[in-house]
């Protein structure tokens, strides 16, 4: 089994739910992406599954144990997400229910049903689940991953046992990735730009599209310290038009506002942000009443984008905005 660093608390809270024998039929992992809230998933699901348990800590090498692990285990299930958006239909929240009252077939008695990544879930689908979350066949396990507790209806969110995953701190990513074989330079580059974030750490080390992603970032910050309208512009509109790589780039200038609004009281705190030193500059530029504006400015763009307003001119209205607040 891999190992796992930091969530410390989550696991044992996981082992002690699973060695009680109460455990939650319905689970949210919540938490940024790369915090290993599917790892989290994972590892409760061979909690459920495995054949020699120690005190609820699966042994990860058992026959269950090793399917989980490789994803192969006849009875845990990944339900299929459709449609441009891809996101879980009614039509496949409907098959989940018809599947879930055949009985599993392995020595542990359960299934299991994992949500990956869920955002932006149709109330109809979510409600359509609703009745089984509820009412489970006593073998059936339900695990939700997601960015905040706040995708899910609040109907869905009573029912589930709610966990965040965190990023570790930056020691225990760099050991978990020179664990994984990587040089001390990549280690290096990752982690000043994603802390103790060790999925993203190890994204940024091997997806050049991300390198690229952060190096864009940087270079709108860049634009805005030196206030320079038409390269925020170009910048802006470089981030393309999927809604995943503008979700990212969005995401990561924003980190980047609020490390500027910590920096501005306290010169020596961390930062959560791609670059440390686009934070600092702009925090001796920037009010913490103009950083929380970009923010807000960052979140209308986003909203703009996920109702289906043109990307180029989401972006585009968000450049005008944050001139005209920095002046």
């Amino acid at each position: 089994m891999e190992n796992i660093y930091g969530n410390r608390q989550l696991l044992d809270t996981l082992a002690a739910m699973a060695s009680s024998g109460r455990t939650a039929h319905s689970v949210m992992i919540c938490g940024d992406r790369g915090t290993g809230r599917k790892l989290m998933a994972r590892y409760y699901t061979q909690a459920l599954m495995c054949e020699q348990p120690h005190n609820g800590v699966p042994c990860g090498v058992c026959h269950a144990c090793t399917n989980v692990e490789k994803g192969i285990h006849p009875d845990v299930i990944f339900p299929e997400k459709t449609g441009k958006l891809g996101n879980y239909s009614v039509a496949t929240a409907r098959e989940v229910i018809a599947d879930a009252y055949v009985k599993p077939n392995n020595s542990s008695g359960c299934k299991v049903y994992i949500f990956a990544d869920c955002h932006n879930v149709d109330t109809r689908t979510q409600n359509t689940l609703l009745k089984l979350i509820e009412e489970p066949p006593e073998y059936a396990y339900f695990i939700f991953t997601c960015g905040s507790k706040s995708e899910f209806l609040p109907t869905i969110i009573s029912r589930c046992v709610c966990f965040t995953a965190s990023p570790c701190t930056e020691e225990e990513a760099r050991a978990a990735l020179a664990d994984k074989g990587y040089s001390a330079d990549d280690i290096d580059r990752a982690v000043d730009c994603f802390h103790g974030n060790i999925g993203m750490c190890e994204s940024y080390i091997g997806d050049e599209a991300l390198r690229k992603r952060v190096d864009l970032t940087k270079a709108i910050a860049d634009s805005i310290i030196g206030k320079d309208e038409y390269a925020l512009s170009v910048g802006l509109f470089s981030a393309g038009r999927e809604r995943n790589d503008v979700r990212e780039v969005l995401s990561m200038l924003d980190k980047l506002f609020r490390d500027a609004a910590v920096l501005s009281k306290d010169s020596g705190a961390g930062t959560i942000g791609c670059s440390r030193r686009a934070a600092q500059i702009l925090s001796s530029r920037l009010t913490a009443g103009q950083s929380a504006r970009l923010h807000e400015r960052i979140e209308k763009a986003w909203r703009a984008v996920e109702s289906n307003v043109s990307i180029p001119l989401a972006l585009t209205a968000l450049g005008a905005e944050i001139m005209d607040i920095v002046g």
